[in-house]
């Protein structure tokens, strides 16, 4: 159970989107939110605030007359409730509720306190909107997508409830559920703000960590397979370049292989002066693929952690427009909706995990190709060579999803394109650019199941399950529950679906 109060952590907010812990509004927060409202409901009366009293964006020059200011809202949910393409997953909607109703429980939008009872019960009954992948340029933030959480608040719009896509009416009726209370700019605060794209941003992190760590075990076990030197991750090589990721990446490296007995060291071998061949059988280093491991992955451990202290400090400030500043009896106007920060942090996301993606492609091509390893059949084919095909077809997959990895991963930072009669006349593309990072990820997950079942193959002819580390075993014998050792060819897609979802449920 997870209390909000000042300020959330991300391994909070994961708990409560991946660990289906509650959430409880504190006192603390109920009376901020209460001291917003009635402030801003007094301020307004004789001033111009925007989105209170007047249109909005370019419409903002006309005023709203009181006995209309209520509809105002409406009008702005529905008419911006506009989203196409496909639905996000449940685990994103979640997400982006909780990060709305963290930055709305901070006190700086005069929202009415339904606002916060109800998306907290959304998020406690796993009540989640049909919210859109398209439509947000992230520019007043998530317009578009936050428009059709706000339509669900209000009674209306669509849900997903244990399983099924359903009217938001008919879910209330049976959860007893009520509608939110329009009173001042529910609307404009509820849409105003960056919390779609941050909420798949933190669906994101989570999914890129499993990544970095699954990369990290397959290439532990690469290096075992070829019984490779372990001076490449060894503490005294990796501390002599100053990058804490590159560090942490080796150590790990280190952990994991520390009960294995492939792993060799070089001063037993051609450290050990008896060697006098001109021409060495042994390879003197690995391929870059097998031992820049800590090189390749430690930016992408770095990145990581950047960019979930980025999403932190977003889903914990305000983002909306104007600001309610009750401390200072004032309202600012500006632009803490803009989604730069986001758009830029998912870029640079989508950017290493398809780094980490080339990097299993390329292990796997260098398990694959036996003129390169020369120590497994072609295509770690267990069959007969000629007649059965072993990983051959699942190559071609992995291939292409890494190229389609590596075309995605064009910044979307950069790709501003002014709308709303110019009013927003520079924009992030947060949204955009969280959403195509997922996609990135997913494919960085069937690329490597491709690359597991590869090594699992190669584990049993090179006979080494009791060899390598327990780290590896532990994984080695999950898959194996999976796939079966297969000679004769198998139709491939069930094993790598079931793999991809091991990797991505583990």
């Amino acid at each position: 159970m997870n209390t909000i109060n000042e300020y959330l952590s991300l391994a909070e907010f994961e708990a409560i989107i991946f660990g289906n812990n509650k959430v409880v509004i504190s006192d603390i927060v109920l009376n901020r939110v209460n001291e917003s409202f009635n402030f801003l409901k007094e301020f307004s009366g004789n001033k111009v605030i925007y989105g209170v009293n007047t249109g909005f964006g370019p419409m903002a020059q006309y005023r709203i007359k009181e006995s209309d200011q209520i509809q105002l809202q409406y009008n702005l949910i529905r008419s911006h409730s506009s989203g196409t393409g496909k639905p996000l997953s449940p685990a994103c909607a979640k997400a982006a509720i909780l990060a709305r109703l963290n930055t709305l429980s901070l006190g700086n939008s005069g929202v009415h306190p339904s606002v916060i009872h109800l998306m907290a019960e959304l998020i406690n009954r796993d009540i989640t909107p049909l919210i859109f992948e398209h439509g947000g340029v992230g520019a007043s933030g998530d317009l578009v997508q936050l428009s059709h959480l706000a339509l669900v608040l209000i009674g209306e719009g669509e849900v997903f409830y244990k399983g099924n896509r359903r009217p938001t009416q008919e879910v209330f009726e049976i959860e007893g559920l009520k509608p939110i209370q329009v009173e001042i700019r529910e609307g404009l605060a509820l849409i105003n703000g960056t919390s779609v794209m941050t909420g798949i941003g933190v669906v994101n992190v989570h999914h890129a960590n499993k990544l970095l760590d699954w990369s990290l075990k397959c290439s532990c076990a690469i290096n075992e397979l070829v019984q490779a030197y372990d001076d490449h991750f060894s503490q005294e090589l990796n501390q002599t370049k100053r990058h804490k990721g590159q560090q942490e990446v080796a150590a790990r490296m280190r952990q994991n292989l520390s009960d294995s007995t492939l792993i060799r060291k070089r001063e037993d071998h051609l450290y050990s002066g008896e060697n006098t061949e001109e021409i060495f059988k042994e390879k003197v280093q690995e391929y870059y693929s097998l031992r820049c491991v800590p090189q390749i992955l430690g930016p992408v451990l770095e990145t990581i952690n950047n960019v979930a202290s980025i999403l932190e400090d977003e889903f914990n400030s305000a983002n909306d427009n104007p600001i309610i500043d009750v401390k200072n009896q004032h309202v600012y106007h500006g632009g803490n909706f803009h989604g730069d920060y986001i758009s830029l942090e998912m870029d640079k996301l989508k950017i290493v995990i398809t780094k980490l993606t080339m990097l299993a492609e390329r292990q796997l091509n260098y398990l694959l190709n036996s003129k390169i390893n020369e120590l497994l059949p072609p295509f770690v084919n267990l069959g007969t060579l000629g007649f059965n095909f072993g990983m051959q077809g699942v190559q071609f997959v992995a291939t292409s999803t890494t190229a389609e990895s590596q075309m995605l991963s064009n910044p979307m930072y950069v790709h501003s394109i002014p709308n709303n009669n110019d009013n927003q006349d520079i924009v992030s593309m947060g949204t955009n650019s969280a959403v195509i990072t997922s996609k990135v990820i997913e494919n960085s997950f069937e690329v490597l199941a491709i690359e597991m079942i590869t090594i699992v193959q190669a584990i049993d002819y090179l006979q080494q399950k009791d060899k390598i580390s327990s780290v590896t075993r532990k994984w080695y014998n999950d898959v194996r529950n999976i796939i079966p050792v297969f000679k004769e060819d198998q139709v491939m897609y069930p094993f790598v679906q079931n793999v991809k979802d091991y990797l991505i449920n583990s």
